[in-house]
């Protein structure tokens, strides 16, 4: 079948802004097998912050595991819901880098199958768009769908997705991992 890529997403909720996220990402056993190459992005609301990773690996069933690795009673636990939005394949790639200081990524969320892509791929604004198409039976969104845009342009390009049958958008700023 040769190399296939699966990108796993994997959302989180929480109270907690991105360097204590990152210090309590650390702290735990993540996953088995595709933590060599994980995206870590925020979105941020109201009361809550929303964080999406991304794990890319060549086809393994990802293992993800979000459990402290020592107690300690002095640790406040702060509330982190996790779950699992599934393994996604590459359906279309224009861009394979990271976003740049200038840049935010807005990922838009479908639950329906029969969804025209094409209306996604003609925003008439400047961005690059990758799209994932569910690999699995048990994903929660039919389409993940990664645009890549100027930050000058966010507002524009979120107007107008929320004219189309978007599930969920949110708009998404890398967060600095540190290196396993």
């Amino acid at each position: 079948m040769g190399n296939l890529n699966i990108v796993q997403f994997v959302c989180f909720e929480t109270t907690l802004a991105s360097d204590q996220f990152i210090r309590r990402w650390e702290e735990y056993n993540r996953s088995e097998n595709s933590d060599m190459d994980v995206t870590l992005q925020q979105c941020e609301g109201e009361k809550i912050y929303k964080y999406l990773t991304q794990h890319r690996d060549t086809g393994n069933e990802l293992r993800f595991f979000f459990l402290k690795g020592k107690n300690s009673p002095r640790v406040h636990r702060e509330q982190i819901t996790t779950k699992q939005a599934g393994g996604y394949r590459v359906l279309q790639e224009e861009r394979t880098t990271e976003t740049r200081a200038d840049e935010s990524k807005i990922f838009v969320f479908l639950t329906s199958p029969q969804v025209d892509l094409n209306t996604y791929r003609q925003t008439g604004v400047d961005a690059q768009l990758n799209i994932y198409e569910a690999y699995y039976e048990n994903c929660k969104y039919a389409y993940i769908h990664e645009f890549f845009v100027k930050n000058k342009y966010v507002s524009a390009l979120t107007e107008q997705l929320k004219q189309l049958d978007s599930c969920e958008i949110g708009v998404y700023k890398e967060c600095a991992l540190q290196p396993a």
